[in-house]
């Protein structure tokens, strides 16, 4: 057979076989995404005004909401330096490369294996020659016979070049290597989803990290105005003491409460400490350089504008992560269903083989071969029915826990509104109950200079009113938090059209 009738048949088997997997069958069942009923509206709004229409929607930089330049600073440093989002991104990109390296399996493999081979014969395998060195070798490319001294027949020496070129092919006629494809593309899409779901996770932490140091830093200057009015009372109480009006009792209650509130000013700076040093490693720094500077509460909670719940399934990274995997389950039950039929594989090999190098390019010396081959497993005790079995149970736990993480969302989005609701009516309440107690404070001094009540009566109304002003920091420092755990729950303006693509995944580059 000439080279050009090697090349059609060659060729017109290649065709055929794309012929059958363009016809090829896909077992994968028909995939939609599991139902789940979204509620028309958000239950806990009632009496809580959001956003305005207008503002519908959360911006991609959510913190810049807040209205805070070294938040803003801060958020745009985990981006980039945060060594968990970077560790995410690493998850992504190999994902995309284990689709990439299913989907070459749709290819042929077309391999060389270029060789040369001298040689000499054992004399056992030599033949019966007679010392006239007629070459026949014993069937050895190129082989020599070598006469011994006495004229009898030696052994034989051979060389060989061979320059092969073999291809191989197994049609994708059941769809499993499609299915895998998917799979794989599938997972890809959610390892992208979880990478979003890492950078808006520690963004809020940053966040929220962020209020709570804030909080602490207005709870010490809190405690540095007390600690000084506690220095002036206990002042007083001694010039009482000395002019004979007052007695060592009041002195001595006067100096314990000051001593008791500086041991606790001193335990704030413990926790600030700790809020410092974990913002430090979510900005990617080491925590001995790093150090913000005390700053005073400037900042509320801004309106955070909800839209409806049904958008959550668009609008939540971890969403769309579990329903990638939902995705990816489905496609794995395609394949194993198509380990229930025969494989079918196509090879050709061609190339040119000699004894001599210079006889090598010539066409005596090219050979070629095409074959086509068919597997089937006749028994297997199971292990298909099972693995189907595996693959459908699998899909039905990630069914599950798609619908979950819905509802969680729907839970974490009640949650903080609530929260934010109800702590403005407690904000409220406490600045009424500041205002009590300062007034309570003041009549409690007031009749102590008169001789009238003991000193006891105003360490009551001091302690009374720090409590509600500490009360007053932590609820502002919860409706700063709820309103970063509110944006996060909402998505932070996320949305499943920033997902990579099939074709993205498939085809772009393995930089970042």
């Amino acid at each position: 057979m000439s080279k050009a009738t090697f090349n059609a048949v060659l060729w017109s088997g290649i065709a055929a076989a794309a012929l059958a997997l363009a016809a090829g069958c896909n077992f994968a069942p028909h995939y939609t995404p599991p139902p789940m009923a979204s509620p028309p509206g958000y239950k806990e709004t009632n009496g809580w005004k959001t956003a305005e229409p207008s503002d519908a929607v959360i911006k991609g930089k959510w913190w810049e909401m807040f209205n805070d330049p070294q938040l803003n600073e801060l958020e745009e440093q985990v981006a980039v330096s945060n060594q968990t989002i970077v560790a995410a991104l690493e998850n992504f990109l190999a994902a995309r490369e284990v689709a990439k390296q299913a989907r070459s399996q749709l290819f042929p493999t077309i391999s060389a294996d270029p060789s040369y081979t001298k040689g000499m014969a054992s004399a056992a395998n030599s033949g019966n020659g007679n010392g006239n060195g007629n070459g026949n070798g014993g069937g050895f490319i190129g082989s020599n016979n070598v006469a011994n001294a006495n004229g009898s027949s030696g052994r034989n020496l051979f060389s060989s070049y061979v320059l092969p070129l073999d291809a191989t092919w197994e049609p994708d006629l059941w769809g499993s290597i499609r299915n895998t494809v998917a799979a794989n593309v599938y997972t890809a899409q959610a390892t992208a989803a979880q990478l979003e779901n890492m950078r808006l996770t520690l963004q809020a932490e940053l966040a929220v990290d962020f209020y709570q140091l804030r909080g602490q830093d207005e709870l010490i200057d809190l405690y540095s105005n007390t600690i000084g009015n506690y220095t002036n009372s206990l002042t007083l109480t001694k010039t009482l003491f000395e002019t004979g009006i007052d007695s060592e009792l009041d002195v001595a209650q006067a100096d314990s409460l000051l001593q008791t509130t500086l041991a606790q000013a001193t335990a704030l700076e413990i926790q600030r400490a700790q809020f410092e040093h974990a913002i430090a490693l979510l900005v990617g720094q080491p925590a001995s350089t790093f150090s913000l500077h005390p700053a005073p509460r400037e900042h509320h909670p801004p309106p955070v504008p909800l839209g409806v719940p049904a958008q959550l399934l668009e609008r939540r990274p971890d969403i769309a992560s579990a329903e990638r995997a939902v995705a990816a389950a489905n496609a794995n039950i395609g394949v194993a269903r198509a380990a229930y039929y025969p494989n079918v594989s196509l090879s050709a090999g061609a190339g040119y083989e000699s004894a001599t190098l210079a006889k090598l390019a010539q066409y005596s010396s090219f050979y070629w071969s095409a074959g086509i081959a068919a597997s089937e497993i006749i028994f297997d005790a199971g292990r298909r029915k099972a693995a189907t079995r595996q693959a459908w149970a699998t899909y039905r736990s990630d069914a599950a826990t798609y619908r979950e993480t819905i509802l969680a969302a729907f839970q974490q989005v009640e949650d903080n509104i609530s929260a934010l609701r109800i702590l403005s009516t407690e904000t409220q309440q406490e600045d009424v109950a500041i205002r009590a107690s300062q007034k309570n404070l003041d009549l409690a001094v007031e009749r102590y200079k008169l001789g009238i009540n003991s000193f006891l009566n105003v360490i009551t109304a001091q302690v009374s009113l720090l409590q509600n002003q500490q009360a007053s920091v932590n609820i502002h420092q919860q409706q700063m938090t709820s309103a970063v755990q509110l944006i996060m729950a909402l998505g932070g303006g996320w949305d499943t059209n920033s997902l990579p693509a099939a074709k993205q995944v498939l085809h772009g580059s393995a930089g970042h």
